[in-house]
């Protein structure tokens, strides 16, 4: 790497960013919200990822990294521009292979009859976190669709990812031998 490179630009110092293509927008842009939030969900991601012992699930968490980061890409592309190179796509196939992963997981954890308190333990509680913080980003990138162009598949992407993360919660709880906890409503 050059010394001459720095992480830092100071485009951004009057609250202005590039989407990728030059286009300048706000920072509080909802396009910047959406890419933002999901790279929030990426990074707590990752936090599970050094969490779990599981090497095929550390494996799938990877991917699945690399699949947001993508998502990222594709929410800060600006699609009146004209690119010069070629970006990655969410594609049908990525959400297939969380829906396997999902039905994976299913097989080896009882079947769901009621409503679960999140918690668990702390891998699990995490999960549930990223669960919360992927339903943001949904609701962001659902919003954003409403006004801009937005791949249709970045947001199933988000909600089949949603659905993983609840059943890797409930996984880990009873891969760890741990319990969960039902909640019975006060009626």
């Amino acid at each position: 790497m050059s010394s001459d490179w720095k992480v830092y630009t100071k485009t951004g110092d009057k609250g202005t960013t590039a989407l990728i293509g030059g286009t300048r927008v706000p920072k509080y842009h909802q396009r910047i919200e959406a890419y933002g939030t999901v790279d929030e969900l990426n990074s707590y991601i990752g936090l599970i990822r050094d969490s779990v012992s599981n090497q095929s699930v550390k494996e799938e968490l990877l991917e699945i990294q690399d699949r947001l980061f993508t998502l990222e890409s594709l929410l800060a592309t600006d699609p009146k521009a004209i690119i010069g190179k070629k970006l990655p796509k969410i594609e049908q196939d990525n959400v297939t292979y969380l829906e396997k992963a999902i039905d994976k997981m299913n097989e080896d954890i009882p079947e769901l009859n009621s409503f679960v308190l999140p918690g668990g333990n702390i891998v699990s509680s995490h999960c549930h976190v990223a669960r919360c913080i992927c339903r943001r980003s949904e609701r962001i990138v659902v919003q954003l669709a409403e006004e801009f162009e937005v791949d249709p598949f970045c947001r199933q992407y988000l909600n089949r990812l949603s659905d993983y993360l609840f059943v890797l919660a409930r996984k880990i709880i009873y891969d760890n031998g741990d319990q969960e906890i039902a909640w019975n409503p006060r009626v």
